[in-house]
C-alpha cells in the first residue's frame, strides 16, 4: 500500500510579487528659486579639487548571525494497536497478531522487506566496514619537507557576561567526545557578587572532526555551591565527576542525575583553602580518589562516604605533623602501576615524594625535590619511563630522574613569560607540552632541538592557564584566563609514535642522569675540600692567638731577667770599689765614677731594652 502526502502552501503566504510596467513621468514636488538665498553664497578661490584616474572602492563585511540548534529525538515503544485492543492482554494481542499475519498485504510487504534486509545482511558479512586498512605498516617519513604544525578545531568560551578562568579540564575517558572545564577566578577578593558559579561540559561529536552543532551552548551545566578549580572524569564510570571547590569542599557528580552534585564533604572536615587538584586513585571499586590543596593537606576519599576523609597526611618537612610549617600543595601527580607513591608540587617549589603505605606519617614523606623559583603548576611522570618526572613553574620545565634529588637532569631555557601548565605527550615519549602567559603554546621534542621549542604557536591575547592532551595524543585543550577553551589538532608527525624513539629517549634519559651523578659527586668532594680547609683555617687562627699571648709573657721575661743581671754587676763593682779605696780622697773619686757609671749603665739599659723589642717583634712577624 502506497502511502502520500501532499504539502500545499497558498502564494499570498510568499510575499507579494513584484509588477514592472512602463510609464510616463510624474512630478511630485516644484521647489521655485529664492533671491534671498544669494546671500548666504560664498566663493571659494582658489578652489582645489583633487582626482583619481583609479576607480573608488569601498569594502563591505557582512557577518551570519549565529543560529542556535539543538537536538530533539523520539523514542518509539510498542503502541499503534486497535481500540478494542487491550496491549495488557496477552491472549488479544496474540490473536489480533495472528488476524494480521493472514493478511495479504502483510505478507507481501514483509517478502518486500526480507530481500532488501537479506542484501543488507549479506553485504555487512562480506566486507568489514569498521576495518583499519594498513594499520601495521609503518608511516613513511618525508623529512624536512613536512613541518610539524597544529591548527584551531573548535573554541568553547563561557557564556556568562562576567568571564571566569578555565582552571581545569578533563577528557572524557570513552574517547574524544566530551570536555569537562572548571571556571572559578583565582584572583584574591577580586570575585564580584554578580559572578557565575557553573562549570560546564561541552559535546564534541567524533573524535576525528571535532565540530559542535552549537559552540556556544554546553551539553550539561554543573552546579557547584563554589566555583570549581579542578574537574575529573572518573576513568571507570564516565557518568562519575568530582570537583575540587574554591571554598575548600569536593563535591561529586553523576551525570545521569542532573546538574546538581549527588554529595558533598562537610566543610568541617574538608580543605582550608581552595582544592587545586584531584586525582582518581586505582582501586577494585574505582570510588577512590584524593586531593591536595594549599592549606598543606592531602586527603584520601571514598564517594560513598563523604563526611570525612579516610586518610590524612600534612606536608610537614620536618616530619612533626605540624600544620603551620606545612607546605601548600599545587600539583599531584599518581602512577596506576605504583599505587604506593604519589608525588606532590608544592607553591615553595619543592616537589615531595611521599609513600602512602608507611607505617607512621612522619615516614610518608619520603624525600623532597628542589630547584624551582615558584610554585609547581604541574607535575606528571613521563608514561613510558616512570621513573623520569616533568615540573613546570616560573620560568623553566625541568626533567628529573628518581635517583637524582639535588638538580634537574634536562632543563629548558628561561622564557621571558611565566609558564602556567605541562604535560608529556600519551604517545611519544620525548614529546612534552608547556603554556605560558603570554598565551603562546610549546611543543617540545627533545629528540629533535633541546634549546627551543619544535613549535610554538599563539593561541590567544591573554593568558593560558590549563592544557590537557587527550589519550590518543592529536587532539590538545587549553584553556584561558578570560574562560575560552581552545581545541586543536597536532600534526600527525607530533602524534605518531617515531623509529627508535624509546630506546633513544631511554639512552638520553641514562646519559643525563650519569653526567647528573658525576657532577653531583664532584659537587660533594669540592663541598667537603672546601670545609676541610675552613676547619684548618680555624686552626691556624687559634695556634696565632696563642704564639701572641706567649710573644707577650716573652718580653716580660725578658726585661725581668735583664734587670736582674744590671743589678747584678751593680752590687758586684760596688763590693770591688769599696775594698780598693782605703782613703777618703779615693772613695770621693770613686763616688764620683760611680755616678758616672750609674748613668752610663740607665744608658745602656734603655738601649738594651729596645734591642730585646725589636728582636721579640722581628720573630712575632716572621713567625
Amino acid at each position: 500500500m502506497e502511502i502520500v502526502y501532499v504539502y500545499t502552501k497558498k502564494r499570498s503566504e510568499f510575499g507579494r510579487q513584484c509588477n514592472f510596467s512602463d510609464r510616463s513621468a510624474e512630478l511630485h514636488v516644484d521647489i521655485l528659486p529664492d533671491p534671498s538665498q544669494m546671500d548666504n553664497y560664498i566663493e571659494r578661490n582658489p578652489c582645489d579639487t583633487p582626482t583619481q584616474c583609479a576607480q573608488e572602492m569601498s569594502e563591505h563585511e557582512v557577518n551570519t548571525e549565529c543560529f542556535q540548534t539543538e537536538t530533539r529525538g523520539i523514542n518509539h515503544v510498542e503502541g499503534g494497536w486497535p481500540k478494542d485492543v487491550n496491549p495488557q492482554e496477552m491472549e488479544q494481542t496474540i490473536r489480533y497478531r495472528k488476524k494480521v499475519e493472514k493478511d495479504e498485504n502483510y505478507v507481501n510487504t514483509v517478502l518486500q522487506l526480507g530481500s532488501l534486509m537479506e542484501h543488507c545482511i549479506k553485504q555487512n558479512n562480506a566486507i568489514d566496514i569498521y576495518q583499519q586498512y594498513f594499520e601495521e605498516e609503518e608511516e613513511v617519513s618525508v623529512g624536512d619537507e613536512v613541518q610539524p604544525s597544529a591548527k584551531t578545531i573548535n573554541v568553547f568560551r563561557d557564556p556568562n557576561e562576567i568571564k571566569r578562568t578555565a582552571t581545569g579540564l578533563s577528557w572524557h575517558p570513552d574517547g574524544a567526545k566530551k570536555l569537562a572545564v572548571a571556571y572559578s577566578s583565582l584572583e584574591f577578593q577580586r570575585a564580584t557578587k554578580d559572578m557565575c558559579f557553573d562549570s560546564y561540559i561541552w559535546d564534541i561529536d567524533t573524535p576525528y572532526i571535532i565540530l559542535t552543532e552549537n559552540p556556544d551552548k554546553p551539553e550539561m551545566t554543573l552546579k557547584p555551591v563554589s566555583p570549581l578549580v579542578c574537574l575529573e572524569y572518573n576513568p571507570k564510570d564516565s557518568h562519575v565527576l568530582i570537583g575540587g571547590c574554591y571554598n575548600g569542599q569536593i563535591a561529586y557528580w553523576d551525570t545521569r542525575k542532573g546538574s546538581q552534585p549527588v554529595e558533598m564533604s562537610s566543610i568541617e572536615h574538608s580543605h582550608r583553602d581552595p582544592v587545586y587538584k584531584v586525582i582518581w586513585l586505582q582501586s577494585k571499586t574505582g570510588t577512590d580518589y584524593f586531593s591536595a590543596s594549599t592549606d598543606g593537606q592531602v586527603l584520601w576519599w571514598d564517594i560513598r562516604k563523604m563526611s570525612e576523609p579516610t586518610e590524612k597526611l600534612i606536608l610537614d618537612t620536618s616530619k612533626k605533623g605540624n600544620l603551620d610549617n606545612a607546605l601548600g600543595a599545587i600539583s599531584l601527580e599518581f602512577e596506576t602501576t605504583m599505587p604506593t607513591k604519589f608525588m606532590v608540587g608544592t607553591e615553595q617549589g619543592q616537589v615531595v615524594s611521599c609513600n602512602r603505605k608507611a607505617k607512621t606519617p612522619a615516614e610518608k614523606i619520603v624525600c623532597t625535590y628542589s630547584g624551582h623559583h615558584g610554585p609547581i603548576y604541574a607535575l606528571q611522570r613521563n608514561p613510558f619511563f616512570p621513573k623520569n618526572f616533568l615540573t613546570v613553574a616560573d620560568w623553566t620545565a625541568r626533567i628529573w630522574s628518581e635517583e637524582i634529588k639535588e638538580s634537574s637532569i634536562m632543563w629548558t631555557k628561561y622564557h621571558m613569560a611565566y609558564l602556567t601548565d605541562g604535560c608529556w605527550s600519551p604517545v611519544r615519549p620525548a614529546v612534552f607540552f608547556t603554556t605560558r602567559m603570554d598565551g603562546t603554546l610549546d611543543v617540545w621534542d627533545f629528540l629533535f632541538k633541546q634549546n627551543d621549542p619544535t613549535l610554538s604557536l599563539k593561541v590567544c591575547d591573554e593568558s593560558l592557564y590549563s592544557l590537557r592532551v587527550q589519550d590518543n595524543g592529536r587532539f590538545l585543550a587549553c584553556g584561558s584566563q578570560l574562560g575560552t577553551t581552545t581545541l586543536l589538532e597536532i600534526s600527525p608527525e607530533l602524534c605518531t609514535l617515531q623509529r627508535n624513539e624509546k630506546a633513544l629517549a631511554s639512552a638520553m634519559f641514562e646519559r643525563e642522569t650519569k653526567r647528573e651523578k658525576i657532577l653531583e659527586a664532584r659537587h660533594r668532594e669540592m663541598r667537603l675540600k672546601e670545609r676541610s680547609r675552613s676547619e684548618q683555617g680555624k686552626e691556624e687562627e687559634a695556634k696565632d692567638e696563642d704564639t701572641e699571648e706567649s710573644s707577650e709573657d716573652l718580653v716580660v721575661r725578658a726585661e725581668k731577667e735583664f734587670f736582674e743581671v744590671v743589678e747584678f754587676e751593680l752590687k758586684k763593682r760596688e763590693r770591688e770599689e769599696e775594698k780598693s779605696q782605703s782613703k777618703a780622697d779615693k772613695v770621693r773619686v770613686g763616688y764620683r765614677e760611680k755616678d758616672k757609671l750609674i748613668k752610663h749603665s740607665t744608658g745602656n739599659i734603655a738601649l738594651q731594652k729596645c734591642v730585646v723589642y725589636s728582636l721579640i717583634t722581628g720573630i712575632v712577624n716572621y713567625q
